[in-house]
């Protein structure tokens, strides 16, 4: 099996110039924990925002600022001050056998999946392994 079987396709993603706020609602309107960081200039893929990340972020903020300055602190925090920058990435093609291994030996919760030119095709998350192994353990059934 390959990254293509199992990844979602077409993830909600967030532009580099989003704010910490955005995503943050980006989050929580559309019900993701992982979002890839698009390029504004040229539609690359340069980062990942995970909510664990987002949320320490947020948590930082809340003890350093207090609650009444939380919503502007996030407001004004770029992105790209959050983001990981440079995610190891994923082709359509790569075996699951060596995905898995980097999901553990690295412990990922999502790795994007981009074309030749960098642009996100998908993104692999835990959860899609989960789901494939419930998918393998009820056709042995």
């Amino acid at each position: 099996m390959k990254v293509c079987d199992i990844m979602t396709p077409n993830p909600v993603c967030i532009s580099d110039e989003a704010s910490l706020k955005d995503a943050h609602e980006l989050m929580q309107s559309r019900n993701v924990r992982h979002l890839p960081v698009i390029s504004e200039t040229n539609g690359q893929c340069i980062g990942v925002l995970t909510h664990r990340r987002m949320i320490a972020s947020v948590l930082t903020m809340l003890n350093k600022y207090g609650q009444g300055a939380l919503d502007r602190k996030e407001r004004y925090t770029p992105i790209a001050d959050v983001m990981e920058n440079h995610p190891q990435k994923l082709g359509l093609d790569e075996p699951l056998t060596v995905v898995v291994q980097y999901f553990i030996d690295n412990k990922l919760g999502c790795l994007p999946v981009v074309d030749n030119q960098n642009k996100v095709l998908g993104i692999v998350t835990s959860s899609d392994f989960v789901k494939l192994c419930q998918r393998l353990l009820l056709t042995q059934k």
